[in-house]
């Protein structure tokens, strides 16, 4: 009886364990036997023989709907495994693993594409891609799973804070995750109706300047006061750290690191420097309020998949199992307009880079033009006759002054 091996890396996302679920019972059917394997990456690494734990008809009948992962998961970055990658693919041998489905990122990804490589046919591999920063790039524009219920959630959140905004007659900086990209972020402030949302694509440059970002803020809030509103949400894409300079960012915050060696972009607390810049700035032209700065993130990870998550990932557990069955391996499974299709891992990596390609935001779609024309936020006509005499009038500056002070935020 030929071995199945399910393993999951990276961070957790909604819609893992129907991932589980399904390619389990898919494989069991067709008389495979199932294991998982227990703590993602790390114990194959350490040569753990016990992280291997069989997986039954029964052990996964009702787990589709539950947040989480019932194998756990770990963040393990090639770089620092390299020496150790034999004693992983030992660990496969000793498990008698012939098929393989990798759940995860693009870490995971190219972790899967490593060992498809290493094992020369004795393995064969497939991934099921899960994130919620849904940056991988699938065919169709296809969401990775993970990203609808993390939208839906972080949508809920945002509607009770916009509202307490209201109340309290205060604004939010809320700090959305994203490594890499704003999809996350545009996502939940485009449904939820957030004041403005701020995405790294916006900024075309390697590396932005963080007072820019700051006086996109304050022109924002400004925008607000000349309309007769005290209050706001600013959604913040966990992405900008990533493009401003660490030197510059250091002067705010202590920067921390991961396991991997990674900066823990979700440990730096974006919206409270941006917070306490924007309020000095501000109380400077003479105007006070109360800004609250919050993250939004984990609590998006583990929460229970809606329906579109439950179904999206059942159909990609089965998928990946009917794939590896039929003989196929060195490919992710994808759902595209009600059909399965395996793309090749090659398509996906940049070999130049050795890194796995990142799916950005495209600013030039209707997609994010409809997002950007409800924002409120300075744009190009904002520095043009009646409207730049209210703007600067609200900070008692000279029309002059107002556009020397913000005008290259819109340039």
């Amino acid at each position: 009886m030929d071995t199945l091996g399910i393993i999951v890396g990276g961070g957790p996302a909604p819609g893992i364990n129907g991932t589980i679920s399904a390619a389990t019972i898919e494989a069991i059917n067709q008389g495979k036997k199932v294991i998982g394997i227990k703590g993602g990456f790390k114990p194959l690494f350490d040569g753990n023989l016990s992280c291997a734990v069989p997986l039954s008809v029964d052990d996964v009948s009702r787990i589709h709907t539950l947040g989480g992962s019932i194998l756990r998961t770990s963040r393990e970055h090639a770089d620092r495994v390299k020496e150790r990658f034999p004693i992983l693919m030992e660990t496969l041998k000793k498990l008698e693993i012939k098929y393989l489905i990798t759940i995860g990122g693009d870490g995971t990804l190219f972790m899967a594409n490593w060992i498809e490589r290493e094992a020369r046919g004795d393995i064969n591999v497939v991934h099921v891609p899960k994130t919620i920063d849904n940056d991988l790039p699938l065919p169709g524009g296809a969401p990775t799973f993970g990203y609808e219920t993390a939208r839906h959630w972080g949508v809920e959140i945002v509607k009770n804070i916009m509202e307490d905004a209201k109340v309290t007659a205060r604004w939010y900086f809320l700090t959305i995750m994203g490594r890499h990209t704003g999809h996350l972020a545009l996502g939940v402030g485009k449904a939820a109706g957030a004041t403005l949302t701020i995405i790294p694509e916006e900024f075309p440059e390697d590396k932005i300047s963080f007072k820019k970002v700051a006086d996109i803020l304050i022109g924002a809030i400004i925008k607000r006061l000349s309309m007769g509103r005290d209050h706001g949400v600013a959604i913040l894409a966990e992405g900008l750290s990533e493009k401003f300079d660490p030197e510059e960012l250091s002067h705010y915050e202590q920067l921390e690191k991961d396991e991997t060696g990674r900066v823990r972009l979700s440990e730096i607390q974006l919206g409270r420097i941006m917070k306490n810049f924007v309020k000095k700035s501000l109380e400077n032209m003479g105007i006070k309020l109360t800004i609250v700065d919050k993250n939004i993130g984990y609590e998006l990870r583990s929460a229970n998949p809606i329906p579109y998550d439950i179904e999206y990932t059942r159909n990609l557990g089965y998928g990946a199992v009917r794939y590896l069955l039929r003989g196929g391996t060195g490919a992710i499974i994808t759902f595209e307009e009600g059909h399965l299709r395996p793309i090749p891992f090659v398509e996906l990596i940049d070999y130049k880079t050795g890194k796995v390609k990142i799916r950005k935001v495209d600013i030039t779609s209707e997609n994010y033009e409809v997002g950007r024309k409800y924002m409120i936020r300075l744009e190009a006509e904002d520095f043009e006759e009646e409207r730049l005499k209210a703007l600067a009038s609200v900070v008692k500056m000279s029309e002059q002054e107002f556009k020397e002070k913000f005008l290259y935020v819109v340039t």
